[in-house]
């Protein structure tokens, strides 16, 4: 910069000699990342110390100067926590933030914290260790999740509700049994949350610019510093690596959708004409004109940010796809993805347990829908195939011909009188009443997994002893 402030100087020295003025405004704006990246602050610092007191102890830097770098850090650590810090664009991240603070602080031994690292390794292991606590986090969060559906499939384990597809009653299910719908697929997001931090549990510290070093360095040592299983194998592809963040943001991206799907369903039950839930004015808003209205718009939120999360996926996929081996400076565009989405699930997450916990379930409105559009007519085909012998082909076209003079006559298949069910076909008895109730056909999906009351209290059960 023009003006030769010593901030700039500062900056130049850390680039190296080759750099003999600083960038224009131009470069400056596009390669700045500290209006971001700022928020690794802390794993910046536990990186730094690990790496400094490894250095110590293979004998590479004197234990002098190990404790008056791991001071600075500390001292630097409780200035930005406390908002004294004073982050600087020209000095571009976070990393040299920080270095830069560490040089005022104790002077020339801040030099030797770079030692036998680059800010390849150093950024990739910065990031690994955010996402790696964003995803324990996650695990916590999606945990409290399931939790809240349980807890209502246990109190719902017998209320009556349609089943649907294609968003038409199908057969009657129950509530509870719905619930635990969404407890496999939260419990499912959450196994890819446990396996992507196992999968990522190595570190990248050591790997340098994307050789390696020279120096005695013991990876395993920081490694175990930090709380990673192991040391990465490969310095190449250390430093080339985003994968962790893809998966973290494929895996958000799935559990949003998720999220998107339940927040439909709690659109669609709380309009007048489902009624099957009423939302608290706590996730509820209303309309600037029309008094009457109380709108979901926690769950409408919800719903779209599943389009935020989805677009971070596509754009770092979208960063990553064309990159030679090893790092190029497009991979500064990888944070800004990550922390949004992170942000993004995080608060949806909160959101629909908040909003499940709170719900209010009209079981008389569930009910009494339970029953419509012919829900039973399954019921009586599989009567038709175990008490009467037909083959289940025949069966399903007696069913038919039965719903279509319920149909005729506008009433339930309950209530045609047995005589003319006779007439469709001579073998039906009057126990099929018996089977034609809503009640009577969800006490009867017994099978591993199905609808049945006593089958959702096994699998209630089998969560809670996981969860």
């Amino acid at each position: 910069m023009a003006d030769g402030s010593s901030e700039t100087k500062s900056s130049n020295q850390m680039w190296g000699g080759r750099f003999a003025s600083g960038p224009d405004a131009i470069m400056e704006e596009i390669n700045a990342s500290i209006g971001f990246d700022k928020k690794l602050y802390a794993q910046d610092i536990r990186g730094s110390i690990a790496h400094a007191t490894m250095l110590a102890h293979q004998g590479i830097i004197s234990a002098e100067d190990k404790d008056k770098i791991v001071h600075g850090l500390d001292t630097i650590l409780s200035e930005i926590d406390s908002g004294a810090f004073e982050f600087s664009r020209r000095l571009e991240d976070i990393h040299m933030n920080i270095e830069a603070r560490l040089a005022a602080l104790i002077g020339p031994a801040a030099g030797r914290l770079h030692t036998a690292r680059s800010r390849n390794d150093q950024v990739a292991l910065d990031f690994r260790l955010w996402v790696k606590e964003e995803l324990q986090k996650t695990e916590k969060a999606l945990t409290g999740l399931i939790a809240a559906f349980l807890d209502r499939a246990e109190e719902h384990a017998e209320t009556v509700m349609p089943g649907f597809t294609h968003l038409q009653t199908a057969q009657p299910v129950t509530f509870g049994h719905h619930c635990m719908a969404y407890v496999e697929m939260f419990g499912r997001d959450r196994a890819r949350v446990r396996h992507a931090i196992e999968h990522m549990d190595e570190s990248p510290i050591g790997a340098a610019a994307l050789a390696g070093t020279g120096f005695p360095i013991d990876r395993h040592m920081t490694a175990k510093a930090l709380g990673f299983r192991e040391p990465t194998r490969n310095s190449i592809d250390t430093v080339s690596d985003r994968d962790f963040a893809l998966e973290f943001l494929s895996i958000a991206a799935i559990a949003a959708t998720h999220l998107s799907r339940l927040a439909e369903e709690i659109v669609i039950w709380s309009t007048p004409q489902f009624g099957f839930v009423r939302l608290s004015d706590a996730f509820s808003t209303g309309s600037s004109i029309m008094p009457q209205k109380k709108n979901p718009d926690a769950a409408e939120l919800v719903r779209a940010k599943t389009g935020r999360v989805n677009g971070s996926l596509v754009a770092l996929l979208t960063v990553m796809k064309g990159l030679p081996l090893a790092y190029s400076k497009d991979m500064q565009e990888d944070k800004e993805q990550v922390f949004d989405a992170a942000e993004s699930l995080e608060l949806a997450i909160a959101a629909m347990t908040g909003m499940i916990r709170d719900v209010t379930i009209r079981a008389d409105r569930m009910k009494a829908a339970a029953g419509s559009g012919y829900s039973t007519a399954t019921d009586l085909a599989d009567w038709l195939v175990r008490e009467a012998g037909l083959p289940f082909r025949d069966a399903h076209h007696v069913t038919g011909r039965v719903v279509a003079l319920a149909e005729q006559k506008g009433c339930d298949l309950a209530d045609l009188p047995l005589a003319e069910l006779q007439a469709i076909n001579s073998a039906i008895t009057d126990k099929v009443y018996g089977v034609l109730t809503v009640e009577a056909s969800v006490a009867s999906r017994t099978s591993f997994g199905g609808t049945a009351p006593s089958e959702v209290r096994k699998q209630i059960a089998w969560w809670r002893a996981r969860n």
